[in-house]
C-alpha cells in the first residue's frame, strides 16, 4: 500500500498554498509525447496521488474528463475546496486500487508522488486501467533546485540548500526513488514502449515567503517539526532573514527564480 504522509489538514493546507502546478517545459513534454502517441484527445485522465490538484488543474486544460485520486483525504478535500474547472472531479483511494474498468482509461499520470506507492501494485493497475494505446506520464521534480535574484543568486541557492540539506536528513527512505531519477520507476514500467526523460527545467515563479512556504510543505520538514517543532521552526526563520539580508530587501514578497529539474517517465500501452 502507498505511503502516507500528507494526511493532516494543516500540512494538506500548506500543501495546497505552496506547491506548484507542473513547469511549462513538463507540460510541454507531456503533452508533446501524448500528441506522438495519438493519446490527445482522450476522454479520461486519472492523476494519481493528486494531493490538492496543482497537476489536475494543468490536465483540465487540456483533456475532456480528468479525476484526481489521493489516499489522503486532507489533501483531496483541500483539492474539492480549490476552484477549478467542470470536468474535473476527485475522490479518495489509494494508487494501487483504482475504481476504474479494465481498460477505460486514456491517459494515467502521477506528479511528485509516485515514490510514495507500492510501485509493482500501482504499474499491475496501470497496465489493467489503460486502454490499449493508452499513456503513462510519471514525473517528479528533483532535490537540486536552485535560486536567481539578480547578483546574488550562488549565495542565495547556498542559503536554500544549506536549509534543504537539514531538512532532507529527516527524509523517509522513499526519496530514494527521487534521488536514482526515477530509474526503478521506469524500469517497472511493464510497457516495451517507454522512455525516461532526466533534463527537464522549468523556471517557476516564486517568491521569499514562497520559497520558505515550499520548505514548510516538503515531508521531511513535516517529520523534522514533529521531533523537534522549536528547532525545525527556528530553521527556517533563519533561511528566510538570511535570503531577505543577502537579497537587501525586506518585503517576503520579493519575486525570486525557482528553478527545478524535472525527470519524466512516459510509456504507451
Amino acid at each position: 500500500m502507498a505511503t502516507q504522509m500528507f494526511e493532516g489538514r494543516g500540512h494538506a493546507a500548506v500543501y495546497q498554498k505552496y506547491r506548484f502546478a507542473p513547469g511549462k517545459e513538463l507540460q510541454q513534454t507531456i503533452l508533446s509525447y501524448l500528441q506522438e502517441k495519438k493519446a490527445i484527445p482522450a476522454e479520461l485522465v486519472v492523476d494519481v496521488g493528486c494531493g490538492s490538484g496543482q497537476g489536475t488543474h494543468f490536465l483540465g486544460e487540456h483533456f475532456k474528463k480528468v479525476v484526481g485520486t489521493d489516499i489522503s483525504e486532507a489533501q483531496i478535500q483541500e483539492a474539492k475546496d480549490t476552484p477549478c474547472l467542470p470536468n474535473i472531479s476527485y475522490l479518495v483511494c489509494p494508487a494501487e486500487e483504482l475504481p476504474f474498468q479494465d481498460a477505460s482509461v486514456d491517459v494515467l499520470t502521477s506528479f511528485t508522488a509516485a515514490h510514495w506507492f507500492d510501485i509493482g501494485k500501482f504499474m499491475q493497475e496501470a497496465e489493467r486501467v489503460l486502454r490499449p494505446g493508452g499513456c503513462v506520464a510519471i514525473s517528479t521534480y528533483t532535490v537540486d533546485m536552485s535560486l536567481r535574484y539578480r547578483d546574488c543568486s550562488e549565495q542565495l541557492t547556498k542559503i536554500f540548500r544549506e536549509c534543504w540539506d537539514k531538512i532532507l536528513e529527516y527524509s523517509h527512505s522513499r526519496l530514494k526513488y527521487v534521488l536514482e531519477n526515477y530509474k526503478e520507476i521506469f524500469e517497472a514500467l511493464p510497457f516495451p514502449d517507454k522512455k525516461r526523460i532526466t533534463d527537464i527545467y522549468d523556471q517557476i515563479p516564486m517568491t521569499v515567503e514562497g520559497v520558505v512556504g515550499y520548505l514548510e510543505s516538503a515531508s521531511p520538514y513535516q517529520t523534522f517539526k514533529k521531533n523537534d517543532p522549536k528547532a525545525a521552526t527556528s530553521l527556517l526563520q533563519e533561511t528566510e532573514k538570511r535570503m531577505l539580508e543577502t537579497m537587501g530587501v525586506s518585503s517576503r514578497e520579493t519575486p525570486v527564480e525557482f528553478w527545478v529539474r524535472h525527470v519524466c517517465v512516459l510509456g504507451c500501452k
